[in-house]
């Protein structure tokens, strides 16, 4: 039976029955008046369809819940989350795409590939991704750590940011420590990747050693920066985030 990832802004209708969190099937959601839907691949065999709906359409009914994409990816395990990403991506690009940005004129889907194409002016359109760079920083036996201002109270990560337009991904790490926290790195190496969808972007992990300089943070993104020993770290990301998984390597170094 096929998995229906139902979105309402940045949550995702669950459907609980023995007290266990599900995505719903089709079968469980047929009252639902869906206007668009998405194939946003396969799990296990099983087909996955993403779409959205506003809240009240499932206004008293029983066992249904909405739940945000974050908490639910917790939930339901990295495997599920990367699909929730991927689907909220594709519902993103579809309704931020009416239109050619090129001559105005309305555009379509294309049946053969995830893809819009303007029968006007023959522009194609494909899903938006942003990259971004994700470092962790290592000193000795110490990691560098940050309080975004946009973070919780008391959590600390790696340092990342937005690729800018002629960058390659070293420079982009090294220009993102730099006006983020004030320090040269050196001995970048690849590390791993992961889509994020808020909102649409692809973290490409690395790690790096310091090189130089103290600790000066910028203030506008990065409220607080210091190094880390292993046995006193701060409250850190979960493990579903790239993020983390930087932090676990440095952890079993």
């Amino acid at each position: 039976m096929d998995l229906w990832f139902v979105f309402n802004d940045d949550k995702v209708l669950t459907y609980k029955e023995n007290e266990e969190v599900h995505i719903p099937t089709y079968d469980k959601i047929d009252f639902l008046d869906i206007k668009e839907e998405y194939y946003i691949g396969s799990l296990k065999g099983t087909e996955c369809y993403a779409c959205e709906i506003s809240e009240d359409k499932i206004y008293n009914k029983p066992y249904f819940e909405f739940i945000d994409i974050r908490s639910l990816g917790i939930i339901l395990g990295e495997r599920f989350f990367l699909l929730l990403g991927r689907g909220k991506q594709i519902i993103n690009w579809d309704k931020n795409n009416r239109f050619c940005g090129k001559c105005g004129s309305e555009i379509h889907k294309l049946d053969n590939e995830r893809a819009k194409k303007c029968d006007a002016c023959g522009t194609t359109y494909y899903p938006q991704l942003s990259p971004a760079i994700i470092v962790s920083v290592i000193k000795g036996e110490e990691i560098l750590l940050a309080h975004n201002l946009n973070f919780k109270e008391g959590l600390f990560s790696v340092i990342a940011g937005f690729v800018e337009a002629g960058e390659t991904f070293e420079e982009s790490v090294k220009r993102e420590v730099m006006e983020e926290v004030g320090i040269k790195v050196n001995n970048i190496k690849y590390f791993g990747n992961q889509p994020w969808p808020f909102p649409n972007s692809v973290m490409i992990g690395f790690t790096a050693e310091y090189e130089s300089g103290e600790i000066k943070v910028d203030g506008t993104e990065i409220g607080e920066a210091k190094w880390f020993k292993k046995d006193k770290l701060p409250d850190i990301p979960n493990n579903l985030s790239i993020a983390r998984k930087l932090i676990d390597e440095f952890l079993r170094s």
